[in-house]
């Protein structure tokens, strides 16, 4: 690994980002025998990982998360977790023997006129005979302007800047979001000893079981990727009924979709529970409906509900950032993610994204096959059109 762009040949490959889905198209174009530079802003591999809250492990499983080539160390136990996801990423690169440049971001995008990219960067200007943008769906927090929330006499912070639930001890915090990360750190202010945790919902989550009799839950979700949504929506919720209590009494009623139709639609992955479920049944987690405004000290909810709160943590997502590299080639939707033609190969030719295609399969093996579809196709040659039937 180095820093700067000195030395990077224009027949290669430039890879933005060096987190899994980077490092892990660089290392299927190696295989296949194509050079590749890989490009990350950070100091160091895994700092992005490093940078999650404390408690973070993976909710897949080890078995089923590794990246093509390199598996995860035994030793790491079933749930990897933050600071050995952060060294793998770091091991994997030396073991393939990954040119990867950091701290060096990449800026903008345009395309040579006689093929190939000019990729502008902080160190300089780069030639490539093509780029994969790798960067990831968490690149940029999203924290919406809530009314009054520049009022509020408490803390507002992002779920991206939590780390442990020690500053939060003895105070009234409000979780705004209930995806993983906000169900998780709801359960983690819990049992560091907040006084009331409130997890603000705009609807209720789709709860699965992280394990279930020993084998997780991930596997049945491979499975059911490969089934049309008729069919895997009723096994998922037959699976949801066995495993998921009924919190309703509790303000935590079942979601009215599916959760193969709700990713297909455009929604987000299911929520693995890692304590949510007994933390609500307890009483310990209130959920409560969406946030209408903010008071000095205090929250008003859409249903007219007001709490007093001390802090709030917002795990209300991220936004891809695409928009500062691509966002004049006509590559991405409105919702700022690869258009539905923009995958693998996309026009203009050369230019292609690996990492931003949701599944409840695993994030992490999707971004391995990903990488071997990239790699085949960059492999292949710049006018090769891919078969999108196959994603």
């Amino acid at each position: 690994m180095a820093t700067g762009i000195s030395g990077v040949r224009r027949s290669a490959t430039v890879v933005v980002g060096g987190g899994p889905a980077g490092l892990a198209t660089a290392a299927c174009l190696r295989r296949v025998d194509r050079e590749a530079v890989v490009l990350e802003s950070t100091a160091r591999l895994g700092d992005h990982w490093r940078g999650h809250y404390d408690r973070l492990h993976l909710h897949t499983a080890r078995t089923h998360s590794h990246l093509p080539g390199m598996r995860f160390p035994r030793a790491y136990g079933p749930w990897v977790a933050r600071d050995d996801m952060a060294a793998y990423l770091d091991d994997y690169a030396r073991h393939h023997r990954l040119d990867v440049r950091t701290g060096v971001t990449a800026t903008s995008l345009r395309p040579g006129l006689e093929g190939g990219w000019h990729v502008a960067t902080s160190h300089g200007e780069l030639q490539a005979r093509s780029v994969v943008i790798a960067t990831g769906h968490n690149r940029r927090a999203r924290l919406p302007a809530w009314p009054g929330a520049d009022g509020f006499a408490g803390v507002v912070v992002h779920a991206s800047v939590y780390r442990e639930p020690a500053p939060f001890r003895g105070r009234r915090v409000l979780v705004i979001g209930g995806g993983n990360s906000g169900a998780e750190i709801a359960v983690d202010l819990v049992e560091g000893g907040a006084e009331r945790v409130l997890l603000a919902l705009r609807s209720p989550p789709q709860l699965l079981p992280r394990q279930w009799l020993g084998v997780p839950v991930q596997v049945l979700g491979i499975g059911v990727g490969l089934l049309p949504t008729r069919l895997g929506d009723p096994l998922v919720r037959a699976l949801q009924r066995l495993t998921v209590p009924d919190l309703a009494p509790q303000g935590l009623g079942r979601p009215r979709h599916g959760v193969a139709s709700h990713l297909a639609a455009g929604g987000t992955v299911p929520v693995l529970d890692v304590g949510l479920v007994a933390a609500v049944r307890a009483g310990a987690v209130t959920p409560v409906a969406a946030v209408e405004s903010f008071g000095r000290h205090s929250v008003r909810l859409i249903d007219g509900a007001e709490h007093d709160i001390d802090a709030v943590i917002a795990a209300t997502g991220y936004e891809t950032g695409l928009g500062d590299l691509v966002g004049d080639l006509g590559v991405l939707g409105a919702d700022g993610l690869p258009s539905a033609g923009a995958g693998n190969g996309s026009a203009p030719r050369g230019l292609h994204f690996v990492g931003f295609h949701p599944t409840i399969g695993g994030h992490l093996r999707e971004i391995g096959r990903e990488a071997a579809r990239t790699a085949k196709l960059i492999a292949a040659g710049p006018d090769v059109v891919p078969d999108t039937r196959t994603r």
